[in-house]
């Protein structure tokens, strides 16, 4: 089975490439140091580092606290960082500069993988949330290096797509130390992959303990007080194809009750920006963006935030956020952010990624669903107008996040207990 798997891997690498230069096309960052996906890269020169993969921009925001927990306690070990994704990349450099070493995780081939090892020799590998590469743990383990999955969840749908491979991905995590899973029922899961319950521990959600910018809520207020304190704004957050035109027609309802109401939208990807303005332009908004105008004026109804990591002030200045990702099948975003600042939070029905604190922001007042993309301008209208809702949906949502912190200390014991071994 690990032969066949590996075969698939080497038979499908090249339309991997294909996938890089078709996306780089668009995102030219896509087809830079594609030699790294090969595991070739200028060798460090340290060893005994730790290292953390996030495989994009969400499951770095995520991984920061902890990257930062393990940078406070052993300052003298090397910090290894990869992604998979250019703009998780992008928020490595932003977040942490030269103080960390990064580069992209090879492709799970047994001489790319072994390369890599080889080059950033880790005492401590940590994976965040869902990876499970076969080759990559069998190589940990045959190294000795103690390998964790933190932050750990799995979706039903992920669930499926690993069952027809049970028995491999079993023995997989048999390499693995130890599971630090969000919740109950992530780890209810990985036991039904073949995790031992001896392994799991729930230890919570690390997003939880993301830091919130302390200067997030000034520049939120800075912003209102530019483009005026009374005016309704709402935002949509981390949206994709199929999110941005009924978020766009959901503003011009919008727009019929309140002429002067401001639609935020920030595209999850970058190479979405141009596209979503355009949209934006074609359905006669005026538009502005954070490249070109810096901050919305009194004249724009559309406001596009062409900018990665940049999304916390303009939660804290909007009146409620629409958190995208869920309206279509990807599973749903980060519903914290907004709910860290006290925004009122509006999601779609796919949030699979973020199950349980979805459910937790609903059932605790933080938080409304909208089941269809139609539901969306009635739901927005009744809210703007309603402004003591907001504000109590607001403050349930803060309540939320500030009860569920502490994941971060809890995974740090645990790595901890593995190193001190």
């Amino acid at each position: 089975m690990r032969f066949l798997y590996t075969l698939v891997v080497y038979l499908v690498t090249p339309l991997f490439l294909l996938r890089l230069f078709a996306r780089g096309v668009r995102f030219r960052d896509y087809r830079k140091r594609w030699r790294e996906r090969f595991g070739f890269f200028t060798p460090p020169g340290f060893s005994g580092s730790l290292w953390v993969h996030a495989v994009s921009v969400g499951e770095v925001n995520a991984a920061e606290p902890l990257i930062k927990a393990l940078q406070r306690d052993y300052p003298n070990a090397p910090m290894v960082v990869t992604t998979v994704t250019p703009t998780g990349s992008e928020r490595v450099r932003q977040l942490f500069g030269d103080s960390v070493f990064h580069v992209y995780l090879p492709y799970d081939l047994p001489f790319a993988v072994r390369r890599f090892l080889r080059l950033v020799r880790p005492r401590l590998a940590v994976i965040v949330e869902t990876e499970i590469w076969l080759n990559l743990y069998f190589a940990c383990r045959k190294r000795g290096i103690p390998l964790m999955i933190v932050n750990a969840r799995l979706s039903e749908r992920s669930l499926r797509g690993y069952k027809p491979m049970g028995k491999l991905v079993a023995r997989a995590l048999g390499c693995v130390r130890q599971i630090a899973a969000q919740s109950r029922t992530d780890a209810a899961r990985y036991r039904v992959l073949g995790a031992s319950a001896e392994k799991i521990v729930v230890t919570g959600n690390l997003k939880f303990d993301m830091p919130v910018p302390y200067d997030a809520e000034l520049k939120g207020e800075e912003l209102r007080r530019q483009w005026g304190p009374l005016r309704p704004v709402w935002i949509a957050g981390s949206t994709h194809e199929g999110e941005e035109l009924p978020v766009l027609e959901a503003h011009l309802e919008v727009l019929k009750r309140w002429p002067d109401a401001l639609l935020l939208i920030a595209p999850r990807h970058p190479e979405r920006f141009k596209l979503v303005e355009n949209s934006a332009r074609s359905l006669g908004f005026t538009v502005g963006t954070r490249s070109g105008d810096r901050v919305p004026s009194a004249v724009h109804k559309v406001f596009v935030i062409d900018a990665m990591g940049e999304l916390m002030p303009f939660y804290a200045a909007s009146d409620l956020a629409f958190v995208g990702g869920s309206l279509v099948p990807i599973g749903g975003h980060n519903v914290l952010e907004p709910a860290a600042l006290s925004t009122p939070v509006l999601v779609g029905p796919h949030t699979f990624n973020f199950e349980e604190i979805t459910l937790t922001l609903i059932q605790e007042g933080g938080a409304v669903r909208v089941h269809t993309a139609e539901e969306l301008a009635p739901v927005v209208s009744q809210l703007l107008r309603d402004q003591p809702m907001c504000e109590h949906m607001g403050a349930a949502a803060r309540i939320v996040f500030d009860s569920e912190r502490g994941a971060v200390q809890r995974v740090m014991g645990m790595i901890d207990a593995l190193l001190q071994e």
